[in-house]
């Protein structure tokens, strides 16, 4: 028989449960756990940018889940100490699996973020080994549930176009610390340092080697850095691009010469390409790999009609394999197309995935990278770690300073403004004509640069640079930091269509990568390993005696608000490199001295009667880092000497000397203890050896005088 609950009772329950529904959700909402960096648009969270409708619940999106490093202290000491000339660490970098050893989160905590994704409907989409980003595909459903947002559509507030984002800052329910979730939106995407000529404009400066005087990147290998024999052999260059390019704009066809002017040709290699370009000056052949990473989704197939974009790709390998020649390759990472062109209707929504870009670059190991490409992060901090992880590595990002003149100018800062990259600003450069050397150059009207407008805090490499003549900051980040010719005097093809005139701080800094190429040919020569992240290095070199020599210090010119001044300025940084006097500065300094120790003995001597027995401490320091154990043996100028345990006893009769050392084997630092005895008046020294355990050894001397 079945039987119902009085309707007081189910009431009762009722409210139990209820009760305990909302207690529940209560506990659940206060463990979820905020996130430290930014990602809430200040367009959308103020109403500037108007709400059109919710993302469909089954929209697919891949987002990136960054983690910060476990011991950030320790990181952030590691990295003073490995770019200190004096320290025994110096340029010691690390591997990803070392990286991972000292400061990557646990494999648990990884894996436990794994766990979340997919417990909440997510799809891990890829791992990686370092543990500081994992990449996830998930509907907008499960993204809203997962984080605790609502995902809309909105109108740009200054685009023609509409965009995609959280209306809050995310949450996440888990004990794990996360750092950033990219991805949640495509409000600002990533647009080239390139500027085209306007109609009817000429070349600049009309001294270069292409068509009309347009410089060709063999124009700038032969201006800053000469005919010496470094071209880049065994080094690697990255470019990070966030579209595709047409090989052919690179080598030309039928109808083209190409940004080359004729003087490169490719073939495939899969979806690679291998070049081989003879330069117009002379030398070669040479035979460059070019090797397409596509990352999170990205194509080769440039973007229909965006003669900017696909020519920034063009011009980026051009540039860096005119510097450096002899390359062992070119990686270009190609990160999806995420612009919307100006129109009403909305695309397919996509994200930069930058941080994906930046994470594959990292693992992937290239010594000199490069980025000419700017945006407005929803966090300027989000990429932070695996910059850290690059410098860690001896990797060395530059990032064109953008086209748009002093800050702020209302265009895009990132990631140019970031301590952790090289920022590369523009001059304007007259050579003694096709293939010539350098003349003369000044301030690129349009260089951007300025104090940082997200107040990034000032890195120690640029204390004391500030004064009153270039107006830098003592509290933020300046930039640039180094500069290269940026005019509108350069000749690139894109969609088949070439001309002379381009301009843009976007080929300033693949020039840099390619120049750094060759400063790390010679570094690796000598010391098997790179110069790694160069600021902490040309500062001092900037601030010291040989700066005219290594430098081409720009002291004419404006972007604006700041002049190009003597020494540092907030338009060209320290200015562009002299030939191979800039690359001797950098490899030049004196590798750090090997792990040692010292001994010393206290007192050194003694004067006193026969059949006296005294005692001496012999103290063993680390020098440069050693450690380990120092064995100790003595040797004396008396014949017949012989070592007994006579430090807390006297022998009886035998040689004039006896000696003895405890411990004789011991942990650095260390002491140990010496005792002497003479039978015989008259003057003895005793030599103390200490032997490391490698190549170390060491002596000291005590001297003993013993009357009768």
């Amino acid at each position: 028989m079945l039987r119902t609950m009085p309707s007081t009772i189910r009431i009762n329950v009722y409210s139990v449960l209820s009760l305990a529904v909302f207690l529940f959700a209560v506990a659940a909402s206060a463990a979820a756990t905020s996130l430290p960096t930014q990602h809430a648009r200040q367009a959308v969270v103020s109403g500037q940018a108007q709400f059109r409708n919710r993302m469909p619940a089954d929209q697919t999106l891949r987002i990136g889940i960054l983690f910060p490093v476990r011991d950030k202290a320790g990181l952030d000491e590691f990295l003073r100490q490995v770019y200190n000339p004096s320290s025994p660490s110096y340029r010691h970098f690390l591997t990803v699996p070392e990286f991972v050893a000292r400061f990557a989160p646990t494999q648990d905590d990884y894996d436990g973020v794994r766990d979340f994704v997919r417990a909440n409907g997510m799809t891990v989409a890829k791992v990686y080994p370092s543990r500081l980003l994992l990449d996830v595909t998930a509907p907008v459903a499960a993204i809203e549930n997962a984080f605790h947002v609502q995902m809309g559509f909105y109108q740009h507030p200054t685009e023609n176009r509409v965009f995609f984002a959280p209306d809050r800052e995310p949450t996440v329910d888990l004990d794990v610390p996360l750092w950033h979730i990219g991805g949640l939106d495509n409000f600002s995407i990533p647009r080239p340092a390139l500027a085209k000529p306007s109609e009817g404009q000429g070349v600049a400066n009309a001294t270069g080697s292409g068509p009309s005087g347009s410089y060709l990147p063999s124009d700038m290998r032969a201006a800053y850095y000469g005919s010496g024999p470094l071209t880049g052999a065994g080094q690697c260059v990255g470019l990070a691009e966030f579209d595709g390019y047409n090989i052919t704009d690179l080598t030309g066809n039928s109808n083209i010469k190409g940004t080359f002017d004729g003087y490169a040709t490719a073939t495939s290699n899969g979806n690679n390409y291998i070049l081989t370009y003879t330069p117009p000056g002379g030398g070669g052949p040479y035979t460059i790999p070019i090797n397409n990473v596509l990352v999170a989704g990205g194509t080769l197939t440039p973007l229909p009609g965006d003669t900017d974009a696909a020519g920034e790709v063009v011009l980026d390998i051009a540039q860096a394999i005119g510097m450096a020649p002899g390359l062992s390759q070119v990686r270009v990472y190609v990160a999806p197309d995420a612009w919307t062109q100006a129109s009403p209707n909305y695309n397919f929504p996509a994200n930069s995935a930058d941080y994906t870009m930046f994470e594959q670059m990292y693992e992937d190991g290239c010594s000199q990278l490069s980025i000419s490409w700017n945006w407005a992060p929803e966090s300027v901090t989000s990429n932070d770690y695996i910059f850290a992880a690059m410098a860690a590595a001896g990797q060395n990002l530059f990032a064109a300073s953008g086209d748009y003149g002093s800050w702020p100018n209302g265009a895009y800062y990132y990631p140019e403004e970031d301590a952790n990259v090289v920022a590369v600003g523009g001059t304007d450069l007259t050579t003694s004509g096709p293939g010539g050397s350098y003349v003369s150059e000044t301030a690129w009207a349009d260089s951007g640069g300025g104090i940082s407008p997200d107040h990034i805090s000032i890195p120690s490499w640029q204390a004391g640079i500030a004064n009153s003549s270039n107006q830098a900051s003592t509290v933020y980040r300046n930039a640039p930091d180094v500069a290269m010719e940026a005019n509108f005097d350069n000749w690139v093809c894109s969609f088949g269509s070439c001309s002379g005139g381009w301009a843009g701080t976007s080929f300033a800094s693949p020039r840099w990568a390619g120049y750094l190429a060759l400063a790390n040919q010679q570094e690796e020569a000598s010391f098997s390993k790179s110069l790694g992240f160069i600021n902490p290095l040309i500062y001092p070199i900037g601030e010291g005696a040989g700066y005219s020599a290594d430098f081409h210090d720009i002291a004419s010119g404006s972007n604006g608000a700041y002049s190009a001044v003597a020494g540092y300025d907030l338009v060209t940084g320290w200015g562009s490199p002299k030939g191979a006097s800039l690359i001797t500065a950098m490899t030049g300094a004196a590798p750090p001295p090997p792990p040692d120790f010292s001994i010393s003995v206290d007192p050194t001597s003694y004067y006193g009667p026969t059949f006296d027995n005294p005692q001496f401490t012999v103290t063993i320091t680390p020098l440069n880092g050693y450690s380990g154990y120092v064995s100790l043996s003595l040797s004396a100028s008396a014949p017949g000497t012989v070592e007994y345990d006579m430090c807390s006893g006297s022998p009886f009769g035998g040689p004039a000397l006896y000696t003895y050392i405890w411990p004789n084997y011991l942990t650095v630092p260390g002491t140990s203890t010496l005792c002497a005895y003479t039978t015989e008046p008259g003057f003895y020294y005793i030599t103390i050896t200490g032997y490391g355990s490698g190549s170390q050894q060491h002596q000291v001397n005590v001297f003993i005088d013993s009357e009768g």
